[in-house]
């Protein structure tokens, strides 16, 4: 297969890859380690993080929005109304259109709300905005918020920072085969050899910040799952064999002394 480049509502990326900004130790670690990690595109908790007053620390002292594509997310918000307000904030303090939409179910599990989810995505790409989609793996939610106008699906591995990686690679698999949106696992990666996964089943990219920010060492797990984006894209793209239950030896009888 021929590699498509990575599209997001008509912006082309080089790395497939986004990184968190949240749960660092400092703005500088965080810098760093989206340096190394050669993401594009950021996801900033408009909730969360200061990205206004001059007077505090900011994450734009530290990553330049000139130079990085930042992604502000509803984090934190439990309703279509919390998250749409939100979203508002962030197109007046940055101009930003192009969001993650995240409206939760619960304080515990952290799953999204689809029925809130799904309505917030039509109302917001009714006001101009380019939305990006934390969902559950479910193959007929993720054709109704394509069909609602989201610009991609995210469906979670697992849990939010769980890092349990791919729970259901069939459901996964679906979504791929229904969709041209970009396809983008979001929440649960724990190590590299899950990204690794995402892509080899397919996916576009893949979201990151729990298994980075959090790990023993943030900037060598970065450029770990760098590195794995793109080796299963390029495991992907080269079509794997197909799996046996019998040995197959690697030479042929003819010509055996």
């Amino acid at each position: 297969m021929i590699d498509k480049k990575f599209k997001i509502s008509g912006k082309t990326f080089k790395s497939r890859l986004i990184v968190g900004t949240g749960k660092y130790k400092s703005f500088k670690e965080c810098a760093k380690a989206i340096k190394i990690s050669g993401a594009e595109i950021v996801t900033v908790a408009v909730r969360r993080v200061n990205i206004s007053d001059k007077n505090k620390a900011r994450l734009m002292d530290y990553i330049d929005p000139k130079k990085i594509t930042y992604l502000p997310n509803t984090a934190g918000c439990f309703n279509a109304e919390d998250a749409i307000r939100t979203l508002r904030l962030a197109r007046e303090i940055g101009g930003w259109k192009l969001v993650k939409l995240e409206v939760l179910g619960d304080k515990k599990n952290l799953f999204p709300e689809m029925i809130e989810t799904l309505r917030s995505t039509e109302l917001l790409t009714k006001e101009g905005f380019k939305v990006m989609v934390y969902c559950n793996d479910d193959p007929l939610m993720a054709k109704r918020l394509e069909n609602a106008g989201a610009v991609a699906i995210m469906p979670l591995a697992a849990p939010i920072g769980s890092g349990l990686g791919i729970q259901n690679k069939v459901n996964i698999k679906i979504i791929r085969q229904q969709t041209k949106l970009p396809l983008i696992i979001d929440a649960g990666i724990g190590q590299a050899s899950d990204a690794t996964i995402a892509m080899e089943l397919g996916c576009d990219g893949v979201l990151i910040n729990t298994a980075i920010a959090k790990a023993k060492n943030p900037i060598q797990m970065a450029e770990a799952m760098k590195l794995a984006v793109i080796s299963g894209r390029k495991s992907y793209l080269s079509g794997r064999i197909n799996p046996n239950l019998f040995g197959s030896a690697s030479t042929t009888n003819k010509g055996i002394i």
